[in-house]
């Protein structure tokens, strides 16, 4: 499914240059220097690895190539950027980039310069085709990827060597090993955070699994389809029911106690990104991962999750926007990045170089195979961050003791569907 530039013909390449060159310099003259605003989220967890340095280093680096544009970049956590952004546009004050969360309500409302104005030929063939399509709105690119991830089911290797337990790859495997766990006094044999923190990334991550997702295959909310509701009717039945999911119950636990329950032996099995292999490393953890069981062997998909970088007209700056996201998306800045943060490339020749360095493939090689054929949030809706505050408020009640899977995902379906025909 990767969408290489290996093959390009030199004709193909220099019809790229004619669109770099051409296509994207009809916004701004060239009366002296430009100066781009960029709004950034920042990656780091210290000031030693923020974000701020990265993006200090590749605008000079750009800067010094290509004189006569100044970039800015301003920084900002998670919890602020994406609202920061919100007020900019709101003020009548956007800025030239922003690399946030989410893409689509600015799309909706024709202030994003789509990927086609933006980037050459090669840039835009070497996204990794299911990022390139989940940023589309309407089948053109407004949301260029800029960060990715996949999910995999790590494992406590110590607590599966003690109770000779192998990783498992069905569903009734991963029961039958939280049993096994259980009965060792494991206090979370399998951990299923579906608190409000990020209830939405474990729900997809089983429905995929029991080979149904948020949508159909035209792309329409399917929330309540018959595989979701008798993947959450196994989840209430076979494992919240036999209490092997530990006792917080599943709708309290939020991602960020789980990943520290795993980190401390606690937990058995759970889902993880590659963010819990620095955490188990700092806790000294040996731990295992292996792709999502599937209800009848491993699964057909993964989820996988991507932050976006996008471009606002407001200001007009089309050209230098180009230039400067072209450079962004070279292999080596690509390369640069994912390393800094452990995440994974969205280009097809950053992930080729990944996979084929020893080193990187050490690491993240077995999320790197996932990425291709993952699958990811409907971001392109713009209902779709309402729809997720639905499904992070109300998805945990499908697995209590009295909780009716089948009309809690009608619930959300209809909202979701009242949602969409309100856009």
């Amino acid at each position: 499914m990767q969408r290489r530039v290996t093959g390009l013909t030199a004709a193909v390449a220099a019809l790229s240059m004619t669109a770099l060159l051409a296509g994207c310099g009809g916004d701004s003259g060239d009366s002296g220097d430009v100066t781009l605003k960029l709004v950034a989220a920042d990656y780091g967890d210290s000031s030693a690895n923020s974000s701020k340095k990265y993006w200090s280093e590749l605008t000079k680096k750009f800067e010094d190539e290509h004189p006569g544009i100044k970039v800015e970049v301003t920084v900002h956590s998670w919890t602020d950027v994406d609202r920061e952004v919100k007020e900019m546009v709101k003020d009548g004050n956007a800025p030239d980039l922003a690399q946030i969360g989410a893409y689509a309500d600015y799309a909706a409302q024709d202030k994003l310069y789509s990927a086609d104005d933006l980037l050459s030929i090669p840039t835009q063939a070497d996204f990794l085709a299911p990022l390139s399509k989940a940023g589309e709105v309407d089948r053109v690119q407004y949301g260029m990827p800029f960060a990715a991830s996949t999910r995999l089911l790590f494992f406590n290797e110590k607590l599966f060597k003690s109770a000779g337990i192998k990783p498992p790859e069905s569903w009734t495997q991963l029961q039958a090993a939280a049993q096994k766990l259980k009965a060792r006094g494991v206090k979370i044999p399998y951990a299923l955070p579906l608190g409000p923190e990020e209830a939405q990334a474990e729900t997809l991550q089983w429905l995929l699994s029991g080979g149904g997702g948020y949508t159909d295959n035209v792309g329409s909310y399917d929330i309540d389809s018959k595989q979701n509701v008798q993947t959450f009717q196994w989840l209430k039945n076979e494992l919240v029911g036999k209490g092997l999911t530990g006792p917080t119950p599943p709708a309290e636990l939020d991602r960020a106690e789980a990943f520290a329950a795993f980190t401390r032996g606690d937990v058995g099995m759970l889902n993880g990104h590659p963010t819990l292999m620095q955490m188990a490393a700092k806790k000294g953890l040996k731990y295992g991962m292996v792709p999502m069981p599937g209800v009848n062997g491993k699964g057909q998909s993964t989820m996988g999750v991507a932050d976006w970088m996008m471009a606002f007209k407001q200001n007009g700056h089309r050209k230098e926007i180009g230039e400067f996201l072209n450079f962004v998306y070279s292999k080596e800045n690509v390369l640069d990045f994912s390393r800094e943060y452990d995440l994974l490339p969205v280009t097809a020749s950053a992930s080729q170089e990944m996979t084929d360095n020893k080193e990187d493939s050490a690491k993240l090689g077995q999320f790197l195979k996932e990425l291709p054929t993952s699958q990811l949030y409907p971001v392109g809706k713009t209902s779709w961050a309402q729809v997720s505050v639905q499904i992070k408020k109300y998805i945990g009640k499908t697995v209590d003791k009295n909780g009716d899977p089948e009309a809690i995902l009608g619930q959300i379906e209809s909202k979701a569907a009242a949602e969409e025909s309100a856009q």
